[in-house]
């Protein structure tokens, strides 16, 4: 009997939905089962076994679900059922027990409630797979970030900056150094001390 490993599932939510993804590269012979109560799959990554069976804290609309199968994951946007809620749940599974060996914050993703912030990036999963009944072929979507400036899978200029915050002397104009116009009209080489003799 081969031994079947438990793959790694990091997790993050918003009030309205959840985003899965189960760490593992290179994932073949796949199958993913999403119900409104439970996620259970089973693959192959790196010649070995793998699978996940998870009960949800709370509903989820497995028919309004997505999922996409990357080289590196498989990422999943998952829609909670009771969308009127507008909470957090505080946690994944739910068995309490075994959501401390299962599963783990995905970080990158995570938000604090009291910030409630704006939905998932989602467009890794462009082209995905719904979950819910016969799921659709859908195509290679694009290069994730290389549309074009804006919009759905485009980058967003005004989120990045604010990520970056006020880099240095970066400015709202993006002036990184000096354009030659001395405001106060003298030498800024005044403050500047002697230079030493090296022995």
């Amino acid at each position: 009997m081969t031994a079947v490993n438990t793959a790694p599932i990091k997790w993050a939510q918003r009030s309205d939905s959840l985003y899965l993804t189960i760490a593992l590269p290179d994932v073949k012979d796949e199958t993913i089962q999403l119900t409104d109560t439970a996620l259970v799959f089973k693959g192959k990554s790196q010649n070995k076994d793998y699978e996940v069976n998870i009960a949800f804290y709370k509903k989820v609309d497995a028919e309004g679900s997505t999922y996409k199968v990357l080289p590196r994951n498989i990422q999943m946007h998952v829609m909670k059922k009771d969308k009127n809620e507008d909470e957090f749940w505080p946690r994944l599974l739910e068995d309490k027990n075994l959501e401390k060996n299962q599963v783990k914050i995905d970080w990158d993703r995570y938000v604090d409630e009291d910030e409630g912030g704006e939905g998932f990036d989602t467009s890794a999963l462009e082209g995905g797979m719904g979950m819910g009944g016969m799921p659709g072929m859908g195509g290679m979507g694009g290069m994730p970030g290389m549309g074009g400036m804006g919009g759905p899978g485009g980058m967003d200029m005004e989120a990045l900056m604010k990520q970056m915050g006020g880099m240095g002397a970066m400015g709202e104009g993006g002036d990184l150094g000096d354009d030659g116009d001395d405001d106060d009209g003298g030498d800024d080489d005044d403050d500047l001390p002697d230079l030493e003799e090296a022995n």
